[in-house]
């Protein structure tokens, strides 16, 4: 089976860009979920990452955070999260992530969750409130799986951190497109051209540019920098103003 590189690697060699976009899972139901994925892939998206709430998603914005409150509100468990993205992956062939916090891996047991995950086709991870020196069990687990531990870049990393980031990930990097956390339009300019040849300079990963991408001028911007963009808090925000019918025109004009 490939690995999440070789396959995005494959995919690249037939797209200038690609697309991951983000939700989460139980909001606003797991009915909705299921129609916005469904006109994700049919919009040519290329990957998605279902994030698992938690309570205190410590690098998500106001919209994010509200989705992962409600969504445990109304009684979502990791359980029937599990049961879902079981259900997605066996029905789109596109690679599936798990995106949630270090406290619900810990909670079902490390090795349990990564094993679960990788039963039911799960691709790799993105834990951003475990950093590598912390992690190591979890590395150990989730790479002798073959499955990938995206690692993060941020405009503050120095190229000596990017380059022990890069050497404990797999998979892709998630570079941040800036400081903060997600929701916040961001401003594209040379400071993001200097960051982006830091990024390419620490690793030979994909690149994936994710915080405040919202539209095809977004993404053609990115377009020849970054192999993946990231879109997360905008298809949120067209769900809860427009309803789930809105995200397949909106993914479809993109690139």
């Amino acid at each position: 089976m490939p690995t999440l590189e070789n396959k995005l690697r494959e995919t690249l060699s037939q797209k200038q860009i690609l697309l991951m976009t983000h939700l989460v899972l139980g909001y606003p139901s797991f009915e909705v979920n299921r129609e916005v994925i469904r006109q994700m892939v049919e919009n040519g998206v290329d990957l998605i990452e279902l994030q698992i709430p938690f309570s205190e998603p410590v690098a998500d914005g106001p919209m994010i955070l509200k989705a992962n409150q409600q969504s445990i509100a109304q009684g979502a468990k990791v359980e029937e999260c599990l049961k879902f993205a079981e259900e997605v992956t066996a029905q789109f062939h596109i690679p599936f992530l798990f995106m949630t916090y270090y406290n619900i891996l810990f909670k079902y047991g490390l090795e349990e969750f990564i094993s679960r995950a990788y039963n039911i086709n799960i691709k790799g991870f993105i834990i951003p409130d475990l950093p590598p020196e912390e992690g190591k069990e979890y590395l150990e687990q989730v790479k002798k799986r073959d499955l990938a531990p995206i690692q993060i870049f941020a405009p503050t990393s120095t190229l000596e951190r990017m380059q022990l980031l890069a050497g404990n990930g797999a998979g892709f990097i998630y570079c941040v497109a800036r400081r903060g956390v997600t929701g916040k339009k961001t401003d594209f300019g040379q400071d993001f051209d200097e960051y982006i040849r830091r990024c390419r300079n620490a690793t030979s990963l994909p690149l994936a540019v994710g915080f405040g991408i919202r539209s095809k001028k977004d993404v053609d911007f990115l377009t020849g920098k970054a192999d993946i963009a990231v879109i997360g808090t905008e298809t949120i925000r067209l769900v809860d103003e427009r309803g789930p019918q809105a995200v397949g025109p909106f993914i479809g004009g993109l690139r």
